[in-house]
């Protein structure tokens, strides 16, 4: 059950949409062309807080409205606002694994 109120935060929150179910424990989601799986794993260590990492950024066409969606999903973030990077601006923000994501909008 765990697993699957994990999948509704990168579906209803992210916009990603299943593509297909493999089990209880393994899902693949597609935004765009863009293919994601996830896997539940008992064997996965914690990703510490701190750690620093590939991250997965996707794009965003509105970053603030973006954010607003966020945070009316209670979403943990990095920092509180957007900031100036050098293609534009992003916001870094964890998934219910710990994970961290970012959306980036281009200027």
């Amino acid at each position: 059950m765990i697993f699957i109120l994990k999948i509704e935060f990168y579906t209803i929150v992210l916009g990603f949409e299943v593509n297909k179910q493999y089990g209880t424990k393994i899902v693949t989601l597609v935004h765009g062309d863009l293919p994601l799986v996830l896997e539940e794993s008992k064997n996965a260590k914690s990703i510490p807080k701190d750690s620093l990492g590939v991250v997965l950024a996707l794009k965003t066409e509105d970053i603030h409205q973006t954010v607003k969606k966020l945070k009316e999903h209670n979403v943990e973030f990095i920092v509180d606002e957007p900031m100036d990077c050098p293609p534009g601006k992003v916001i870094s923000f964890r998934d219910p694994f710990g994970n961290v994501l970012e959306y980036l909008q281009f200027i």
